[in-house]
C-alpha cells in the first residue's frame, strides 16, 4: 500500500475515487442513453425537468433512494438482498485494475514541517502483474448475482432469466477469453502497462524475418487482431446483458427477467453493475486494441515537456501529463460506450436459440481459428 502515511492515504483515496468515477458516470450514461435513443427514434426525449432534461437524473436518484422496496413473500432473504451487491462488486474491482493513465512521478516536497517523497503513483486502484487474468476471473463472478437474484426472488420469470443469464455468460466468456489470447500472444505479456507501451510509435510488424514499418498508422492492436477485436466486442454485449443479447431481462417475455422483483436502491445497484461492465469492456477494448491511454505518435515525455514549459514545478507537470493521457483514454471509452447505446436502439433482440447458436457455433470456432492463425503468423514472422 505504501512506505509512509501519505502514500498509503493516496492509494486508498485512489481506489475510492475510481469507484466513484464509475458510480457518477452511470447517471450521465443514463441521460445520454435516453437522449440518444430519442434522437435515433426521432423524438424529443427527456426535456421537462431542467434544461435538456438534465435534472431528470436528480429526480431519478430521489426515486431510487426513497422508493419502498418489497421482498417477495416466498423469497429467500439472504440471496435476495445480497444479489444487488454481488452485481456491483465485479465491475468496481475490475475497473480498479485497469491503468487509466501514465504513472505520476512526484519529486520530494515539504509538507507539515517534514520532507515527503519521492513517489510514483499509478493511475489505477492497484497493479496486478497478471491484470487481465484477474479481470476475467472477477468479471465472471457477475453471473452469480443473476443466479442469486433469480433464485432468491422465488419468481418463475426471474428464475428463467437467471438460467438464461448463466448459460449465456458461460457461452460467451469462452469466446471472449479466446479472443484475448490472440492479442496476448502478439504482445507476450499479461501486464497492461507493457501492452500499452508496446503500442507506441508507428505500426511495426515482422514478416518472414524482416521488419516492416508503416509510419502513417499507429502501432495499435486492432491492426494485428481485427477479428479478435470484433469477437471480443461482440461478446462483451452478452457479458453485460445488453441488446441484442439481453435475454436474461427480455421485457416482452420475462417482465424484467432476473430483477423483476427488485425496485428502488436494489434495482439501482443492478443498473450500476451493468454500466460498470460496459465501462470495463470499453476500457479493455481501448487498452488492448486502440493504444490505451497513449496519444498516437506523441510520447509521455513529450507531453511532460510541454507542460513543464507551461507551468511551474515538475510535480504539477507530472499531474497534468497524467490528466492529459487520462482524457485520451476517456475519449476512446466514451466512443465505445456510445456504440453500446447505439446498438441497443438499432438491432433487434436475438431469439434464445439464435443467441446460443451464435456463441457456440460461430464465435467460439472463429475465436479458436484466430488463435491458431495468430500462432502461425508469429511463427512465420520470425522465420527467414
Amino acid at each position: 500500500m505504501g512506505r509512509d502515511s501519505f502514500e498509503i492515504t493516496v492509494n486508498i483515496v485512489k481506489m475510492f475515487a475510481i469507484f466513484l468515477l464509475m458510480v457518477q458516470a452511470v447517471p450521465i450514461l443514463v441521460w445520454l442513453e435516453r437522449r440518444g435513443s430519442a434522437f435515433i427514434q426521432n423524438r424529443t426525449g427527456p426535456n421537462r425537468v431542467g434544461p435538456l432534461g438534465l435534472i431528470q437524473l436528480l429526480a431519478d436518484a430521489v426515486k431510487f433512494l426513497f422508493k419502498q422496496p418489497f421482498m417477495p413473500e416466498r423469497g429467500v432473504a439472504p440471496l435476495y438482498y445480497f444479489a444487488p451487491i454481488a452485481a456491483l462488486i465485479p465491475g468496481a474491482l475490475a475497473l480498479n485494475a485497469i491503468p487509466l493513465s501514465t504513472p505520476i512521478k512526484i519529486e520530494p516536497f515539504e509538507m507539515l514541517g517534514q520532507m515527503w517523497g519521492p513517489y510514483t503513483f499509478l493511475f489505477q486502484g492497484y497493479d496486478i502483474g497478471i491484470g487481465i487474468v484477474f479481470i476475467l476471473g472477477i468479471s465472471s463472478l457477475g453471473v452469480y448475482s443473476i443466479l442469486l437474484a433469480g433464485w432468491g426472488s422465488s419468481n418463475k420469470y426471474s428464475l428463467m432469466g437467471a438460467v438464461r443469464g448463466a448459460a449465456q455468460g458461460i457461452s460467451y466468456e469462452l469466446a471472449l477469453s479466446l479472443a484475448l489470447v490472440g492479442i496476448l500472444m502478439v504482445y507476450g505479456t499479461l501486464s497492461f502497462k507493457e501492452i500499452v507501451d508496446a503500442q507506441a510509435g508507428p505500426l511495426t510488424f515482422m514478416a518472414f524475418g524482416k521488419e516492416y514499418v508503416i509510419g502513417a498508422l499507429p502501432n495499435w492492436g486492432i491492426f494485428y487482431q481485427p477479428l479478435g477485436a470484433l469477437i471480443f466486442f461482440a461478446a462483451t454485449f452478452a457479458e453485460a446483458n445488453r441488446l441484442p443479447f439481453d435475454l436474461p431481462e427480455a421485457e416482452g417475455e420475462l417482465v424484467a427477467g432476473f430483477h423483476t422483483e427488485y425496485a428502488g436502491f436494489s434495482l439501482l445497484l443492478f443498473y450500476i453493475g451493468e454500466y460498470g461492465h460496459m465501462m470495463v469492456a470499453s476500457a479493455l477494448l481501448a487498452t488492448f486494441y486502440f493504444g490505451g491511454y497513449s496519444i498516437p505518435f506523441v510520447s509521455p515525455e513529450a507531453v511532460n515537456a510541454f507542460w513543464l514549459a507551461k507551468v511551474d514545478g515538475a510535480n504539477t507537470a507530472a499531474i497534468l501529463t497524467a490528466v492529459t493521457h487520462h482524457l485520451s483514454l476517456l475519449v476512446r471509452v466514451a466512443l465505445f460506450l456510445w456504440i453500446f447505446i447505439h446498438v441497443r436502439w438499432t438491432l433487434p433482440r436475438f431469439r434464445y436459440d439464435q443467441l446460443m447458436s451464435l456463441g457456440w457455433k460461430t464465435m467460439l470456432p472463429w475465436a479458436l481459428a484466430n488463435v491458431v492463425v495468430t500462432a502461425i503468423w508469429l511463427w512465420l514472422g520470425h522465420r527467414t
